[in-house]
C-alpha cells in the first residue's frame, strides 16, 4: 500500500521534481514545500479549500536566510572593508529589485502560473524568491541552501563589482540636489499600517518645494523614505533608471 501511494505521488509530481532538480542542482525531497512556495496568498483568499496556506511563512524564513547568507558572502570577499560598506552591500544584494530580477531569470513564473496564479507582478516574484529560499532549507538544510544561493544566485546573476559602483542611497542624492538647487524638502508618514500577517507596514511621500514628488511604502521607514526618494529622482530626471543587475 506505502510503495503504491508512493508510486502515484512520485508520478503525479515527476514533471515538477525534474523542473525543480534544473534549477536547484539537486534532487528535491519534500515537494510539498516548494508548491507551498508558489502559492500566493491572493489564492489562499480566493479558495481556502484549494490553496488552505500560502508562501508568506516562507518567505519570512527565506528572507532572514539571504541575509544570513549574503553577510557571510560579503564579509569573506571584502576581509578589508567596513561594517558600513558591507551592509550597504548586502542592502543592494538582496533589495526588491534584485530578487524580482532574479527570480524572473530562474523562470519562477512558471511555477506561479503551474500553481494556479494569474496576476503576478514583480513583487510578487521577489516574494516568491524568498519563499523558494525557505523551501530550499526546509528540505536541505542551512548548509545546502547556502550553497544553491552562492552558486545560483550570487555568482550566476548577481554582478557584485557593478554594485559596488551604485550608489542606492537615493534619499542622500535628493538632500544633496534639493540644498544644491534651494529646494525646501520634507518626507510625510502617509499610513502606518499592519499587513495581514501582521507585519509592519510604512507608506512614506516626499515633497519638494510642498509638491507631491513621489510615494513608496516599506516594512520600514528609512527603507520606504529611500524607495520614495528614487521616485522622486526619477521624476525630477536626476537619474535614470538602472539596467538590471545581470541583464
Amino acid at each position: 500500500m506505502f510503495r503504491q501511494l508512493y508510486n502515484y505521488y512520485f508520478s503525479k509530481n515527476k514533471e515538477l521534481t525534474r523542473e525543480l532538480t534544473a534549477i536547484l542542482g539537486f534532487i528535491p525531497r519534500r515537494i510539498h514545500f516548494y508548491q507551498r512556495s508558489f502559492t500566493h496568498k491572493s489564492q489562499t483568499t480566493n479558495d481556502k479549500s484549494k490553496y488552505p496556506t500560502n508562501n508568506e511563512r516562507l518567505e519570512f524564513l527565506g528572507d532572514a536566510i539571504l541575509d544570513s547568507v549574503a553577510a557571510e558572502y560579503l564579509f569573506r570577499k571584502y576581509p578589508l572593508q567596513d561594517e558600513g560598506f558591507l551592509t550597504q552591500m548586502r542592502s543592494k544584494m538582496v533589495k526588491r529589485k534584485t530578487l524580482n530580477m532574479v527570480a524572473d531569470k530562474m523562470g519562477l513564473e512558471v511555477f506561479l502560473r503551474k500553481q494556479g496564479a494569474t496576476r503576478i507582478s514583480p513583487t510578487m516574484m521577489g516574494n516568491t524568491f524568498e519563499a523558494f529560499v525557505g523551501a530550499v532549507y526546509l528540505d536541505v538544510g542551512y548548509l545546502r541552501t547556502k550553497k544553491f544561493i552562492v552558486n545560483k544566485m550570487l555568482r550566476q546573476y548577481i554582478d557584485v563589482h557593478h554594485l559596488e559602483t551604485l550608489n542606492t542611497n537615493y534619499k542622500s542624492q535628493l538632500l544633496e540636489h534639493s540644498q544644491k538647487h534651494n529646494k525646501e524638502i520634507a518626507y510625510e508618514l502617509v499610513e502606518h499600517f499592519r499587513t495581514k500577517n501582521n507585519r509592519e507596514k510604512f507608506k512614506i511621500a516626499v515633497h519638494i518645494d510642498g509638491k507631491s514628488m513621489g510615494v513608496a511604502e516599506d516594512y520600514n521607514k528609512k527603507s520606504a523614505e529611500q524607495k520614495a526618494s528614487e521616485k522622486a529622482l526619477l521624476k525630477m530626471g536626476v537619474i535614470e533608471k538602472q539596467p538590471r543587475p545581470g541583464g
